[in-house]
């Protein structure tokens, strides 16, 4: 569904989302949602993200097949551009955290400083190397002092692009019997835009090229801008607003606070079905859950993850930080608390503790 000038002026201009104390109920969906409106599953959805980045290195064929392997029903490319503009996964277009780019001497006079929707960031940029470039560099484990039974696949798995992982989705659902959705995230599209290389038209083009529908591509930004692009694209997608604890969305005047109120999440509805918030924003004594279900919009909150670090301090495991808490628990409450999915690390363990609270809820 296109955005109409209203839209842009509510999301775009000064104050888009003002905070208000409102709860009343929507009675009628906002088009938007209305269209891709179904009843809530009897089961959340499980949504392996960066593919299942808790035992393989992130947005690599290895995470995202274990993903699938362990029973995820979607799962998740962030989309970055090459030089020649292709759209490779990669969770920043810095890229020396996740690949072996250092090891490569050839390529050591390209790190260089830039600045990213603000930040100053130093490093190997996606933006400064051509397609062919990139595939000559294997992937890494991002987080080798937490996850370093991880690092047992470093240099293995090859950069992918985001056709690749269409590709693979699709394999995958033939191979088990089951369609599994894609998840892809527009990354700093502002910035991308201001360099020349702007996501969207390319992601428009990827999605036609394959015949993508409302049940194989949900498509998920922090940006109202980007998502507003892909509208204006008619693709008849679902779209995800993704929700930051702090701040707002770069480029915006809007913070996510402000767009979390009842009239922040309305507006939403007017372009998008989903919100994505921060697991802890919607744990009591928030009303946004209840509150975003009024305005038909559905909830997938993120990021779950096993170590105790990531866990509320009630659901920790002894002192190590990289040790396993208890996962299970925080699953059951949020599953328990009505969000209509997850976004996890550890799909296999999300799909386990999914199994489970049905399984009670239904006894």
């Amino acid at each position: 569904m296109p955005a109409t000038p209203r839209r842009r002026s509510i999301l775009l201009a000064a104050g888009a989302a003002t905070a208000t104390t409102a709860t009343t109920a929507v009675t009628a969906l906002p088009a938007a949602a209305a269209e891709h409106q179904h009843p809530h599953p009897a089961r959340p959805l499980v949504i392996g993200h960066r593919g299942s980045a808790g035992w393989r290195p992130e947005h690599t064929a290895a995470a995202y097949t274990f993903a699938v392997q362990a029973g995820a029903d979607w799962i998740e490319p962030d989309l970055v551009p090459t030089q020649d503009h292709v759209l490779v996964v990669r969770h920043e277009n810095e890229i020396s955290q996740t690949t072996d780019i250092a090891k490569h001497p050839e390529f050591a006079e390209r790190r260089t400083a830039k600045t990213v929707d603000g930040r100053a960031v130093t490093g190997w940029f996606t933006e400064d190397f051509t397609l062919a470039e990139l595939k000559t560099l294997r992937a890494v484990e991002r987080l080798p002092l937490i996850r370093n039974r991880n690092t047992v696949f470093d240099g293995t798995q090859p950069i992918m692009t985001f056709q690749e992982v269409v590709d693979l989705s699709r394999a995958l659902s033939k191979r088990y019997g089951r369609r599994v959705a894609v998840f892809p995230e527009t990354k700093h599209p502002t910035y991308f835009r201001s360099i020349g290389l702007p996501l969207e038209p390319e992601l428009v083009r990827v999605v036609r090229r394959n015949r993508l529908d409302a049940r194989e591509c949900v498509i998920q930004s922090f940006e109202p801008s980007s998502l507003l692009r892909i509208a204006d694209a008619r693709l008849r997608l679902p779209l995800w607003q993704a929700l930051g604890t702090t701040g707002g969305p770069y480029g915006h005047t809007a913070t996510y606070a402000q767009m979390m109120k009842p009239d922040g999440l309305r507006e939403i509805a007017e372009y998008a079905h989903w919100i994505g918030p921060d697991k802890s924003s919607v744990v009591a004594p928030s009303a946004l859950l209840a509150d975003a279900h009024a305005a038909g919009l559905k909830v997938g909150a993120y990021t779950f993850r096993a170590e105790n670090q990531f866990l509320p301090a009630a659901l920790r495991r002894g002192t190590n930080p990289n040790d396993f808490g208890d996962a299970f628990a925080e699953y059951a409450l949020h599953y328990g608390l009505g969000v209509d999915a997850v976004i996890t690390d550890f799909p296999d363990l999300a799909v386990i503790a999914r199994d489970q609270w049905a399984g009670d809820s239904e006894s």
